[in-house]
C-alpha cells in the first residue's frame, strides 16, 4: 500500500479539479488493504487523472487521527474539493462511496440520473 498517493495524468474527464483523499488505516490488515484497493479502483474508474490518495497509518502516527476526527478505521476523508466528506469502512459498496463523495448524485425513484 503506497503511502504517498497517486495522481496520474491521463485522458480522463476535462474538469481540472483535484480530489484529495486521505485513507486512514491501522496497519496492513485485510480490511485496510481492501479499502485501499477499492478506493484505487473507484478513483481510476471515475476520477482518472484528478485524484491524489494519501494513506495515513495510525499505528505509525496515531496523533494524525485527531485532525480529521477519526474514530474508526478504515476511514476515508475527502479534503478537496470542499466540503469535507467522510466514509467509514472497506469501501466495497461502490455506489455508496460515489454518493458519499459526491462523485455521483443519489438516484431518486422515477428519475433517470
Amino acid at each position: 500500500m503506497p503511502g504517498t498517493g497517486s495522481k496520474k495524468q491521463d485522458e480522463g474527464p476535462v474538469d481540472p479539479a483535484l480530489w484529495l483523499l486521505k485513507l486512514y488505516v491501522a496497519g496492513q490488515t485485510p480490511k485496510s488493504l481492501a479499502a485501499f484497493a477499492n478506493l484505487k479502483r473507484i478513483c481510476e474508474t471515475h476520477l482518472r487523472g484528478q485524484y491524489k490518495i494519501e494513506v495515513v497509518d495510525l499505528l505509525v502516527n496515531p496523533r494524525l487521527a485527531k485532525g480529521d476526527q477519526i474514530v474508526a478505521v478504515p476511514s476515508l476523508v475527502r479534503q478537496l474539493p470542499p466540503p469535507v466528506k467522510k466514509i467509514i469502512g472497506d469501501l466495497a459498496d461502490e455506489e455508496r462511496v460515489l454518493v458519499g463523495l459526491d462523485v455521483k448524485a443519489v438516484r431518486s425513484a422515477g428519475q433517470g440520473v
